[in-house]
């Protein structure tokens, strides 16, 4: 059986890998390359992404309407690669969690599940021709997998500290019912501000509102909640979005005024957690939160170039495992760091 120590630098490796993928994933749909190869598991019927002439032009008979753009496949190939290895890691976390009594099974088999939920996600990615909801949820999944490798990290580690020093049963500290209850609240309304983020972008919302801080005059009047239906027009392809402007407007303007009450969530909780878990905790969230915001204004009136595109979705992920290790340190009431 594997030791403890290599069991945890498996997790480590596998949650390192899955920030990795979560930015691959990223990167593909922020250039476009979401169906980059038209097909799935394979690219226009190959392995590989198609090199030769001769394979390049099968390729470009079977599938007319896709043509190869060789960038744009490697890009789609290169995520679906490392989430495969991503894939086969969280498997064998699962089988060596299952090899002991002591490690959290539970944790490690809602792992694999949902790797294996998320692979049908991306095939559905691809076979309903990126269909918003199938975009969304993709995107949600892969930050639903760092955040379960995140806790699954934290919760192997104090059980094997524990087991293997005397010294760990720290003395526990009062932490107000009120702030934990108001860690769950931002948490939850993070989540809810991520998965808008998820459909403004599946729905080519982001550039619906070039100006700051409002989107142009008018906006209100023309709020359309029709946006917001899961289930999004009958189309042949929903590269590039279906919904009218008005529609991409009012999923845009949500997304900032969603910003604005999160911002002051986790503005509120990082002031709040200053005495319970000290300068640190809160200095760290508050850095993410200004930068997560100062990406959000500056993508704006910058026009959403793809550096910054891909930094403010990842940065919003780090914003999330924060307060989401901060709620699991509160609900703790341990002196110990995470």
């Amino acid at each position: 059986m594997i030791s403890e120590k290599h069991y945890l630098f498996l997790i480590y490796v596998s949650f390192f890998l899955s920030l990795w993928v979560v930015g691959l994933g990223a990167y593909t749909r922020l250039t476009d390359a979401g169906l980059g190869c038209p097909d799935w598991p394979g690219c226009y019927g190959f392995l590989s992404v198609p090199q030769s002439l001769e394979s390049i032009t099968l390729a470009n008979k079977a599938f007319p309407h896709s043509p190869v753009e060789n960038h744009k496949a490697w890009n789609e190939m290169i995520h679906r690669y490392m989430a495969g290895i991503l894939g086969l890691l969280i498997g064998a976390l699962a089988f060596f969690a299952w090899c002991s009594k002591v490690r959290f099974r539970f944790l490690a088999t809602l792992l694999f599940m949902g790797v294996c939920f998320q692979a049908a996600l991306g095939m559905w990615t691809v076979t309903m021709k990126l269909m918003p909801i199938v975009v969304m949820g993709h995107l949600l999944g892969g930050f639903s997998m760092v955040c379960l490798l995140f806790l699954l990290s934290i919760l192997e580690r104090r059980r094997i500290k524990s087991a293997s020093s005397l010294s760990s049963h720290l003395p526990s500290f009062k932490i107000s019912d009120s702030l934990k209850l108001f860690s769950l609240l931002t948490l939850t309304a993070l989540i809810i501000q991520i998965s808008l983020g998820g459909w403004t972008s599946a729905n080519y919302a982001a550039s619906a509102c070039t100006q700051f801080p409002v989107c142009g005059f008018g906006w209100v009047s023309q709020f359309d909640f029709s946006a917001f239906y899961p289930m999004s027009p009958n189309s042949d392809t929903y590269q590039y979005g279906v919904l009218n402007f008005d529609q991409r407007v009012s999923i845009h303007a949500s997304h900032r005024l969603g910003a604005m009450i999160v911002s002051l969530l986790v503005f509120f909780l990082a002031l709040w957690i200053r005495k319970a878990l000290g300068n640190t905790s809160s200095f760290l969230l508050l850095a993410l939160l200004v930068l997560q915001v100062s990406l959000g204004i500056i993508n704006v009136l910058a026009f959403f170039p793809l550096s910054l595109a891909l930094a403010h979705t990842l940065c919003a992920l780090l914003l999330l495992l924060c307060v989401a290790g901060i709620t699991v340190k509160l609900f703790s009431e341990k002196k110990q760091c995470i």
